[in-house]
């Protein structure tokens, strides 16, 4: 039942819909390797018993998947086999097998699974998984890469947050900090987007950006140069994090020392069921976890938050940068993340 805005497609006790939808930004939203205005999503939604679960897969240009990608993998799920919703692990390896990659499509599978099954549950999945929000961190407030000018009206906006990452990554990193640190003395986190190529410089920032109060560097260098972050953990004064060099739980373990920690994110490990085993493992081997996201409605934001107790570091503002949410879900006030005690993610789907 294929049309241009979407599909439907039943699959024995279950029905599969989902469509393509483009989030606005805010502001032109600048890193070190590209600037954008919009980012493709594809909503999706999995119903059974007449019950409806909330998914999401959002696709920024680095991970390499498109909305015609994400819907193409999407049209070869089958889940007929499955009798219940409640065989978690048994429908979400078999999405996984399907193809290699297509780990946002395989998150909007993820989410609406886990929002339907706190739905028939009747309890939100924070609650599900036993954990405390009240152990939810601050979550940081994105500065994207800009003149002083948008800097400063940037940083004026976040007068509430508690905390602001900051992207870096080119020439201007200096003139960055300086011009953030003329207005605001909040705490800092600096996400680098493997802008930096040489160790030797990449550790004079690192001291140079301790002294302005900056907390940790986000993927400071290129995932591919993994002998010199090894070597710039070791030295760096503040915490090092690994984003494009952590993708999915299997690669943990081989980062033990060459990051200070990991930043999980559901677009880039498949979603809610991995993401809870990278926290857990990262835990295990003594290293900082990070939850971050992509720019998402509060539909993938509101999946991830319910994660967010057992994590160091929140990054979780991806709602809070596009113009265009139609989902009411969890909450920031006074920089601090609220979940709605709401069964599954807590999303509520506004008319459109």
């Amino acid at each position: 039942m294929r049309t241009i805005d979407g599909s439907s497609k039943s699959m024995g006790k279950f029905t599969l819909r989902f469509r393509p939808y483009t989030l606005q930004m805010r502001h032109v939203f600048t890193v070190a390797s590209f600037s954008r205005t919009t980012t493709p999503v594809v909503l999706t939604e999995l119903e059974y018993d007449g019950v409806i679960g909330y998914g999401e897969a959002s696709m920024p240009p680095y991970l390499g998947e498109t909305q015609e990608s994400v819907i193409s993998f999407l049209d070869r799920i089958d889940l007929s086999p499955f009798s219940s919703p409640f065989q978690t692990e048994e429908i979400l390896t078999y999405v996984d097998a399907i193809a290699e990659k297509n780990t946002a499509a395989k998150a909007a599978i993820d989410i609406a699974l886990h929002d339907l099954l706190g739905k028939l549950m009747g309890q939100p999945f924070y609650k599900i998984w036993g954990l405390n929000p009240s152990l939810i961190p601050p979550t940081s407030y994105t500065i994207g890469i800009d003149t002083k000018e948008m800097i400063r009206q940037k940083v004026a906006e976040a007068q509430e947050y508690r905390i602001l990452k900051v992207k870096l990554g080119l020439d201007t990193d200096k003139m960055i900090i300086d011009t953030i640190r003329s207005v605001t003395d909040v705490p800092l986190c600096a996400d680098v987007n493997q802008g930096w190529k040489d160790k030797e410089e990449a550790l004079e920032m690192a001291h140079w950006l301790a002294e302005r109060d900056v907390v940790f560097l986000e993927q400071p260098m290129p995932k591919e140069q993994i002998d010199d972050m090894a070597w710039l953990t070791e030295r760096s004064p503040i915490p090092t994090i690994a984003d494009e060099g952590c993708q999915r739980l299997r690669d943990i373990v081989g980062l033990k020392d060459v990051y200070t920690g990991i930043n999980i994110k559901l677009m880039k490990c498949t979603g809610m069921r991995e993401a809870k085993k990278m926290a857990e493992v990262a835990r295990a081997l003594d290293m900082k976890v990070m939850l971050g996201c992509m720019t998402e409605t509060s539909c993938a934001i509101s999946a991830a938050a319910q994660l967010a107790p057992l994590v160091d570091w929140a990054d979780l503002d991806g709602a809070l940068l596009i113009g265009n949410d139609i989902f009411d879900g969890m909450r920031v006030s006074d920089g601090i993340c609220h979940l709605p005690d709401r069964p599954g993610i807590g999303v509520v789907k506004h008319i459109s």
